[in-house]
């Protein structure tokens, strides 16, 4: 549904506030292009999302895993139903977040500390961690720093491998160094700490347990045999509507 381009009058996924920075849309492009060349109308946009993920994952040392398919593309995208937690999320409102899409307290977080891993967040939507006295000194004045460039700059969500996923951010969380409010929640609650502390120790375990969880989520509540579509372009309905 992310993928569906607004035309005027009708918006789209894209629209919504927490999509505003997804780019790489492009790459889908090509990827679709070149499997509607060789296999028309068999591969869907959900199924390239899913596939490349895994490549990205992988291609970032992550771990290789299989990937169901079968996903078919939906025939609606609104922004009104776009609802992904927030940097400030409180613990216990993300794992009722996940909860409501069949995913438990494990699966929430090694998917959010997963998918911070690797990338970059805004500035402007830092600041609660930046005033925050309890962050790792050293750091602090490094995102300070940073963060005083004009046009809202970007540093990276994980400070000690921002272009790997491995359990790095995990080692960051308990030094107090993480840059998202919910990524130190993560590593403060009584909850969840013990589960960081366990990726700390074992970056295998992080990699092994970070793919289950993305098999897991891409197999909760998508479409399949009949329903929705195999679009042959990402960015529109077969039908333009």
């Amino acid at each position: 549904s992310l993928l569906i381009d607004p035309k005027p009058g009708r918006p789209s996924e894209k629209n919504a506030g927490p999509n505003a920075s997804v780019d790489g849309y492009e790459i889908i492009d090509e990827i679709k292009k070149q499997l509607e060349a060789h296999c028309p109308r068999t591969v869907s946009c959900a199924d390239v999302i899913t596939l490349a993920t895994r490549d990205a994952v992988t291609l970032a040392g992550g771990l290789r895993y299989a990937v169901p398919t079968g996903r078919r593309d939906s025939l609606r995208s609104n922004p009104a139903d776009v609802n992904l937690p927030g940097p400030t999320i409180p613990v216990t409102d993300a794992i009722h977040a996940f909860e409501a899409v069949g995913l438990n307290l494990f699966d929430m977080v090694t998917l959010v500390i997963g998918g911070h891993t690797v990338g970059e967040i805004h500035c402007s939507l830092i600041q609660d961690r930046i005033a925050d006295p309890a962050m790792e000194r050293s750091l602090n004045a490094k995102l300070r720093k940073q963060c005083k460039a004009p046009n809202d700059p970007s540093v990276f969500l994980d400070q000690r491998t921002p272009f790997k996923v491995d359990n790095g951010l995990c080692l960051e969380v308990l030094r107090q160094r993480g840059v998202l409010r919910i990524d130190q929640s993560l590593g403060l609650d009584g909850r969840t700490r013990g589960i960081i502390m366990s990726y700390a120790k074992d970056n295998a375990l992080f990699r092994r347990k970070f793919a289950q969880a993305l098999v897991k989520m891409g197999t909760r509540r998508f479409l399949s045999g009949r329903a929705g579509e195999i679009r042959k372009n990402c960015r529109v309905f077969n039908n333009g509507h």
